[in-house]
């Protein structure tokens, strides 16, 4: 007869290898999109159609993986019934790949607009984008970061960088709106370009929740919606 101990450390075992499977998978996910959003930037900043058309071509890979992680997650909570920091692990994937999902989304649309036609002057405004892309760019790749390793000190930091993106993508509205009031016939390119902007500036606040899920595992604290001065003393008390 098998030992009852022998048993449960088999069962925990192999309860550990799942979870850190649908871990490596989100990893990989998190790959993949960073690399779709880097060249749907880069699609839209050289006009480069062929790069813009892979881009919207491989989207259905992110939804794949999207569905495939989240089917994965419902086995193991109809299966293992989890509990506690691993119930937490569960809870903070599947929202996770939510916004990568929806990362991915962004990617797609700012590569369709790499497809449309720019006068030369008009061009100059999508350059504009780059310094926001980039900085929504590294934001990812660090979120992700702090997601392998489910640090709090970085999830914290990353947190903090989208005030910094807010900040850029006000200023690029203004400059917008300035160039429309210069010239009307621009209207309907310059309101593609701030669409674009506006992308841009959802995936600082997509970085942001997954931060927010980092600490709710790690410290089991929903940090949704604390009021900033909560905010402060938190992040005081864990830099």
């Amino acid at each position: 007869m098998l030992d009852n101990m022998s048993l449960s450390r088999h069962i925990s075992g192999q309860f550990n290898a799942e979870l850190e499977s649908i871990r490596t998978h989100v990893l990989a996910m998190g790959g993949l999109v960073e690399q779709q959003l880097t060249d749907a930037l880069k699609a839209m900043h050289r006009q480069d159609v062929d790069l813009a058309r892979r881009v919207i071509k491989d989207d259905h890979k992110v939804n794949a993986m999207e569905v495939a992680i989240d089917e994965a997650c419902t086995r193991i909570i109809a299966k293992r019934q989890p509990t506690a920091s691993d119930l937490r692990l569960v809870i903070a994937i599947i929202k996770t790949i939510t916004d990568l999902e929806r990362i991915g989304d962004v990617a797609e649309s700012i590569a369709k607009v790499a497809l449309e036609n720019f006068t030369n002057k008009q061009y100059n405004l999508l350059v504009s984008l780059e310094a926001l892309g980039q900085h929504a760019a590294r934001m990812l790749h660090e979120v992700l970061d702090a997601f392998a390793r489910m640090d709090v000190k970085a999830a914290i930091r990353v947190y903090q960088e989208d005030d910094r993106i807010d900040r850029e993508y006000e200023a690029i509205i203004r400059q917008l709106m300035t160039y429309m009031m210069e010239d009307p016939r621009s209207i309907p390119n310059v309101l593609q370009v701030m669409w674009s902007a506006r992308s841009i500036e959802r995936v600082g606040d997509r970085c942001q929740n997954i931060c927010e899920y980092i600490i709710y595992f790690v410290k089991g604290k929903d940090i949704r919606h604390t009021s900033p001065q909560e905010m402060e003393i938190f992040m005081d008390n864990n830099r």
